[in-house]
């Protein structure tokens, strides 16, 4: 019974910093909140921008997220608890594919590309080289990554896969069936890069 009440507060005490930006505690002295605020309509406060770095904000979009999910694992049981992670991923690409088969939406090689290079987060949360780029292959390697980073300094590269990571495996089939990917190295599960190697069939 004590061990079990240690637990619980450990995991509150961990998700705690994380949940006080609800409470509005964060980003405000105590001094300022006790001042009435006449804030601007809420379709324009949420339009504004933050003044926060991707590492930060990968802490805090992650933080709270990563221990309940720890805290989760610890009592259903790690393997247990990662298979239905990657079960629920897989149920939603599933769905998303047969949407996509019933509507023709699938892309080739170049505009995937396309997109990569342009997605300004992962301008900044990846460092990347493109080793092979043509019409029928593209070969790809990342060295570091915010993803991998972040949950392997909070012991829990197992969740970071399962969350993130695995994901790359059903997206192939929801961009188009005839893309194929071979990833054999993945820094979120400890190698020196994460290496993508996709093929378009004929």
């Amino acid at each position: 019974m004590n061990n079990r009440l240690t637990s619980r507060r450990k995991f509150l005490f961990q998700a705690l910093p994380a949940c006080s930006l609800c409470l509005g505690i964060s980003r405000l002295s105590l001094g300022a909140a006790t001042q009435e605020a006449q804030p601007l309509p809420f379709s324009k406060r949420i339009a504004e921008k933050m003044d926060i770095t991707y590492e930060d904000y990968f802490a805090r979009m992650y933080g709270s997220t990563i221990s309940v999910l720890k805290y989760l694992r610890d009592q259903i049981g790690k393997e247990r608890f990662i298979e239905m992670l990657e079960k629920g991923v897989d149920e939603q690409f599933t769905n998303l594919s047969r949407m996509n088969a019933a509507n023709k939406r699938f892309i080739n090689l170049a505009t995937y590309v396309a997109g990569f290079k342009s997605d300004v987060t992962l301008q900044h949360a990846l460092t990347y080289t493109f080793i092979k780029e043509t019409e029928k292959e593209v070969e790809f390697s990342i060295r570091e990554c915010l993803w991998a980073k972040t949950f392997r300094q909070s012991d829990a590269a197992d969740l970071g896969y399962a969350m993130i990571c695995y994901n790359d495996l059903p997206l192939v089939k929801l961009m188009n069936p005839k893309i194929t990917l071979n990833r054999p190295k993945v820094l979120m599960q400890g190698d020196d890069e994460c290496r993508f190697r996709y093929t378009m069939e004929a």
